[in-house]
């Protein structure tokens, strides 16, 4: 069934109607015409913004069957069906005002390998990481290589015949497909591979859709032929998009795959595919020179090609500078020479070899050349080798992220793709960037630029403010310009990221042979209904998109003020690169996306829905700063029968569609610490539920977790109490029916007071700190309490002051109050701005002392750098360390080292520790290297708690879902013992699935030192 939708007009109602008999034909995937998700799915990684009609989501070949023959009854014919994958497109290829078809969804699996004869195949909605995962201890990979490798599907690949890094030695994706399957628009599925005679034959004389595409294009290599060859320009990249030149193979067959790789869905649905595997290499390394001109850099990679080295990527210095502030950089740091504000390029020139002294050979000749040139005016000016797969891979890492990171500049200007994938011969590409840069200089235009030199592909972003319509007008202008200096140097416009809604200046590229183009979209899609106005169309009735057509995202942006944009940009500059998306249950990055393969539960998704509320707030004229600032001056009691009446009706709101997006986000920041633009969904989370709930009631589990806090000191007097009531089965299901929450930690009943007595522990107060001896005072540390591991994990309370007694250190024990951070969370920002004035003002008047501060439990720690610096000021928030980034600041005494040990622990970090903290991971493992014992990080995702989140009745199965994707796993894989935890809430959820009980680093140190 589809959601119930009044259509409010002729068109939306046949595209419901449209549904309606999907639905009665058997579809077995989601329909969703709901305003959510088309908003999400209305961009990608562009600068356009195109409202679907609704996405569909098919679970299965049937599925995109039953749509294909629906579409092509008479009745139908002008439905529009756009197929989408990864939606990472950087030129709107699968934007649509029709119906979107994600395949993504369902249709992800690996159906089978063959390692002998090294192919596999797939479902189209595998992304790429995925499959070299599943392949790699078979020792092959699928070779393209894209910086959206991690979110990227092999049926986007295939729609725009993608590569990227190492397309000189690997090819495109065409050159790896092996077999396609494919649905037409008139319901017909075909199992496509090169046919010669007598095949060819046979199938030509088929009388239905594929018997007339394959006379088609037969008939155009034999009559076009020469035309062909003479209008394709000889470069890496080809002219993408129905690909004339290779519609026979070297061996003389006919390729219908040749014509369906870039094709952008504008033929027929890719449901599978058969691709051919390498090898992996077995020895890799990277040599990374720098330049302090970039003109030199490129001017060089001609000069570095000569070492036939696998690929050569450059970054200018604009994307270097963002790589070294963000949390990327902490991996690749020690990989570079000593850089400083005078490199202004990098190329990144890869070897691989199958064997070592091989590879160690092309390092020798590469070394000895670069050394005899190195600070000459026009040469590097130092350079590194970097070795082996772990060490290599975290520097493609970074250079993968550029594509993001561009967006992380300061300002509403923001670098752009719709100029940055032209292609010219290598040798060119220095001369022809020379033009481009001065092009852009005249418009007074700043810029970032990346790329693969050895193909003579540069991506060139500029910086634009697509808000402003003056300098909208650019976009035109500067293409124009840039079409004409392509072709003066005999490249392409389009070299890698396909045609999309720059389709308009395909016939000047393809010139007589456009009308050929035409005879093939006409064969596939007669009525234009595939992703109509790209690529080419099938006759004359119809045109291309004009590039200035397609209304842009900006278009939407300018009409949100700049107040409220302001107040908000925590969610107005993703620009849709879909980091979000990363398929890897074992990387942090947005547990609610990987769990329910929704795109509204994304940051990216989530970012799109708060941008389009505050449009439809500011059309209403309401700023949300003043609702939000009178919300907080009503009582509780005032504001009641207003949201008790709201809460009540049954009229549409746009906002319950956003809040059910909101309500999935676990707050858990790895957005944050990820999203290469720093999208902040739990900052605008909390200011949306603000808002929300000034209108409608909120639900009881709300004011427990956001009054726990402030509760827990009273019932850590009667723990018996409360323990007794939480273990009650029908306080339980109480809980569950009418508060919302599943369960709830229970309370240690240890007293902190007589504990720390015991121990010799003073609190932290103005008076105990005076009356330290110098030498008390320069060993001192405070350590502030947070609610959880203070009164539901005390012991670790405890073996932290133990710890550092044991190390010579003097630890005194701030007076709690409460953090705020559940407050903020669930979106009380009244209640947690007087918490955080309130802890601060006790925080800071013990700092004056000059004692660091220390919290134990990760996500409220750091609460202090971000919550409360956007809340109070830098000025005023109290300066908290994590533990370990304030232990190796400390020496470890000799005497307390492990002696003839070889225990190695292993470290399953919290996810908002290592994603907005990434620097203190390593620290953990300085920390275990100075007590002599050895700490490995496991890669892990989520566990699925989150602080409160795994607790509400709403999350219980997502939960454990997400528990079961990567931390039981990692449980059943390593010893229980040598598993260590920094997150209460990882350690919380443990116990509370896997019946395990987790240490912290603390104490597994302690262990050792008693």
């Amino acid at each position: 069934m589809i959601p119930a939708i009044r259509a409010t007009s002729p068109i939306q109602k046949h595209y419901l109607d449209f549904l309606e008999a999907l639905t009665s034909e058997g579809f077995a995937g989601e329909l969703n015409p709901d305003y959510a998700n088309r908003t999400v799915l209305a961009t990608d990684n562009s600068i356009y913004q195109v409202l679907p009609q609704g996405v569909i989501y098919p679970r299965h070949t049937e599925d995109l069957l039953l749509i294909t023959a629906l579409a092509a009854k008479p009745r139908f014919r002008n439905i529009v069906l756009s197929p989408r994958g990864g939606g990472t497109g950087t030129n709107g290829q699968s934007l649509t005002d029709g119906l979107v078809v994600d395949t993504s969804r369902h249709m992800n699996q690996i159906l089978e390998l063959n390692v002998q004869e090294r192919w596999v195949r797939v479902q189209c909605g595998v992304v790429k990481d995925q499959l070299n995962a599943a392949l790699k201890p078979h020792g092959l990979f699928f070779a393209p290589e894209l910086s959206t490798s991690n979110r990227a599907t092999i049926g986007g690949m295939i729609n725009t015949d993608a590569s990227g890094q190492g397309s000189c030695r690997y090819g495109k994706t065409r050159d790896h497909v092996l077999e396609l399957h494919s649905v037409f628009l008139d319901g017909s599925h075909w199992g496509s591979h090169p046919v010669g005679e007598p095949e060819l034959a046979a199938i030509c004389e088929r009388q239905d859709r594929v018997g007339e595409a394959h006379r088609i294009l037969r008939d155009i290599a034999n009559v076009h032929g020469a035309a062909i060859e003479a209008r394709f320009p000889k470069l890496n990249r080809c002219l993408t998009g129905y690909d004339l030149a290779h519609i026979y193979t070297e061996d003389g067959k006919l390729d219908l795959n040749s014509i369906l790789c870039g094709a952008e869905g504008t033929l027929a649905f890719i449901t599978e595919a058969k691709l051919n595997l390498l090898p992996s290499p077995k020895f890799t390394a990277l040599v990374n020179v720098l330049y302090q001109d970039f003109d030199a850099a490129l001017r060089d990679a001609t000069e570095l090609m000569r070492a036939h080295p696998t690929s050569i990527e450059t970054i200018d210095s604009r994307v270097f500078t963002l790589a070294k502030n963000d949390i990327v950089w902490h991996s690749v740091s020690d990989f570079f020479p000593p850089v400083d504000e005078q490199v202004a390029g990098i190329n990144l020139v890869e070897f691989t070899a199958d064997t070592e002294s091989e590879l160690e050979e092309k390092l020798a000749d590469i070394s000895a050349s670069l050394t005899a040139v190195k600070n000459t005016p026009t040469k590097n000016c130092d350079f590194s080798v970097v070795r082996g797969h772990a060490s290599v891979n975290k520097i493609w890492g970074m250079r993968k992220k550029a594509v993001g990171l561009l967006g992380n500049v300061h300002g509403e200007a923001r670098p752009i793709p719709f100029v940055e994938d032209t292609c010219v011969p290598p040798e060119h590409l220095a001369d022809f960037i020379a033009e481009f840069r001065n092009l852009l200089d005249s418009h007074h235009l700043e810029y970032g630029m990346f790329g693969h030199v050895d193909a003579g592909v540069l991506h060139v972003r500029p910086i634009i403010d697509m808000k402003d319509p003056e300098q909208i007008k650019r976009v035109r202008t500067i293409t124009d310009a840039v079409v004409e200096l392509v072709q003066k140097y005999n490249g392409l416009l389009w070299g890698e990221h396909g045609k999309g809604l720059r389709s308009e200046y395909a016939p000047a590229f393809f010139g007589d042979l456009y009308p050929q183009l035409q005879r093939i979209k006409g064969v596939f899609d007669p009525y234009n209904q595939l992703n109509p106005g790209k690529i080419a169309t099938p006759n004359s009735n119809h045109q291309l998109t004009k590039l200035d057509a397609a209304p842009t995202r900006g278009e939407h942006d300018r009409r949100i003020p700049v107040q409220v944009w302001e107040g908000y940009s925590e969610g107005m500059f993703c620009n849709g690169n879909g980091a979000c998306y990363n398929w890897n249950p074992n990387d942090a990055m947005c547990p609610s996306w990987k769990v329910t393969r929704e795109r509204v539960h994304s940051p990216k998704g989530r970012a799109s829905l708060i941008r389009e509320w505050l449009k439809q707030l500011a059309d209403r004229a309401a700023d949300p700063t003043l609702l939000a600032q009178a919300a907080r001056k009503r009582s509780f009691l005032a504001s009641l029968p207003t949201r008790l009446k709201n809460s009540l009706s049954k009229d549409y709101d746009f906002s319950h569609e956003v809040m059910d997006a909101m309500s999935g986000c676990l707050a858990c920041k790895s957005c944050v610490g990820q999203c290469p633009v720093k999208v902040d969904v739990p900052d605008f989370r909390a200011k949306f539920l603000e808002l929300y709930h000034a209108r409608y009631l909120r639900p009881l589990k709300d004011y427990f977790i956001g009054g726990l806090e402030f509760m827990v000191p009273t019932l850590a007097k009667l723990p018996w109490l409360y323990n007794g009531l939480m273990s009650f089965k029908p306080m339980a299901y109480l809980l569950d029916k009418v508060a919302g929450m599943v369960d709830s930690p229970l309370l240690t009943g240890l007293s902190i007071e007589k504990a720390i007595n015991g121990m010799g522990v003073l609190w932290a107060t103005p008076e105990n700190i005076e009356q330290l001896t110098n030498d008390e005072r320069e060993r001192a540390v405070i350590i502030v309490q947070d609610a959880f591991v203070s009164y539901f994990e005390t012991p670790l309370l405890l073996d932290t002051l133990s710890l550092l007694q044991a190390l010579g250190l003097h630890p005194l024990l701030a007076p709690f109050k409460p953090n705020g951070k559940p407050l903020h969370v669930h979106g009380f920002l009244g209640p947690f701005a007087k918490a955080a004035v309130n802890n601060a003002t006790m925080l800071n008047t013990l700092s004056e002392s000059g004692i660091p501060l220390v919290g134990i439990e990760p996500s409220m720690t750091l609460a202090y750098r971000a919550e409360y610096v956007k809340t109070l000021g830098a000025q005023r928030a109290p300066k908290v360390h994590l533990l370990q980034e304030w232990l190796t600041q400390q020496p470890w005494p000799a005497n307390k080292r492990a002696q003839n040990t070889n225990v190695e622990y292993q470290l399953m970090a919290h996810c908002t520790e290592k994603t907005n903290a990434a620097a203190s991971i390593k620290n953990w493992q300085q920390v275990f290297e100075s007590a002599g014992l050895g700490l490995h990080i496991v890669e892990t995702g989520c566990c699925g708690m989150a602080g409160t989140y795994g607790h509400e009745s709403r999350n219980k199965n997502n939960s454990e879902k997400l528990f079961n994707m990567s931390w039981r796993p990692a449980l059943e894989t390593h010893s229980v013992d040598l598993l260590l935890a920094t997150g209460y809430s990882c350690r919380s959820q443990t116990k509370r699935f896997a019946k395990q009980q987790l240490q912290h680093p603390v104490q597994a140190l302690l262990k050792h030192l008693q």
